[in-house]
Parts: C-alpha cells; structure tokens; sequence
C-alpha cells in the first residue's frame, strides 16, 4: 500500500480525525476509516496533543473518551513523543506556519513524521498538505 506522495508506508502516524471517525459510527468518514483500517496494520503511533483533542471530540459518545484511553492501554496506540522533550522543535514548527496557523496536535505530527522518517501521516486535514517535515520534505499522507 502507498500513500500519497508515494512514499511505501512504514510507521503509521495517526491524527485526531481518524480517531474520532473510528468511534464515531455517525461520522462521515467513518466507513472510510473502516476501510483503512483492514489494510493498516497497528500499532499507530499518536501524540498527547491528539488524544487531548480526540478525547474532546467524542465527549458525547457513550464510551468514546474511555475507548482511547484503552487502545492506548491494548497497544493500538503508541505515544511517539513527549512533550517537553520536544518543545523546542515544536515551537520552531508552531512559528513557521503562523499564516495556517498550526495547532500543537498538527505540530507534534508533523515533528513525529520528522522523527519516524518512512512514516506517514492519516489524517483528514488539509493542511497537512501544506506543512513539510525537516524544513521542505514532503510528508506522505493517508487520506
């Protein structure tokens, strides 16, 4: 399976919208989702800042806040950064796209696609198309 760009996946790295489409039955990418998901293989690695805005978003769902709790305690999901371990390189990404702007989730992706380099990225944002990891490198994406 390729992603866009062309990149052979390697590490799959996950963002808040296929998350919340997982456990979202009435979401419209959820049958999407469900799709990849036969063909992607787990562990995903994820961030901090994505769970915090996943576990945001499915607030009203019966469970949902609880099921991402558990695929991070079952080994589905992997925490690939730590924060403060990060912050500079963070920072660096958050000021570069001020014109976006880049949210702290979007950052730490994009600086786990910089540490995972076959990586890529499933996401539903756009703007995933317009941020580069390591100054101009593409980041392959799954959409």
């Amino acid at each position: 399976m390729k992603a866009s760009g062309g990149a052979l996946l390697g590490n799959v790295l996950v963002d808040t919208g296929p998350l919340v489409a997982m456990l979202n039955g009435r979401d419209h990418q959820h049958a999407t989702v469900l799709r990849q998901l036969a063909r992607l293989k787990p562990p995903f690695i994820t961030c901090e800042a994505v769970l915090a805005e996943a576990t945001h978003l499915v607030r009203h769902l019966p469970g949902g806040r609880a099921a991402l709790l558990e695929m991070v305690d079952e080994g589905f999901l992997s925490v690939g950064l730590q924060l403060s371990a990060q912050a500079t390189e963070l920072l660096t990404l958050v000021k570069r796209y001020t014109s976006v702007p880049m949210s702290l989730a979007d950052a730490c992706m994009v600086r786990l696609a910089e540490l995972n380099p076959r990586s890529s990225v499933w996401t539903f944002d756009s703007d995933f198309a317009v941020y580069r990891k390591n100054g101009r490198q593409v980041i392959a994406l799954i959409v």
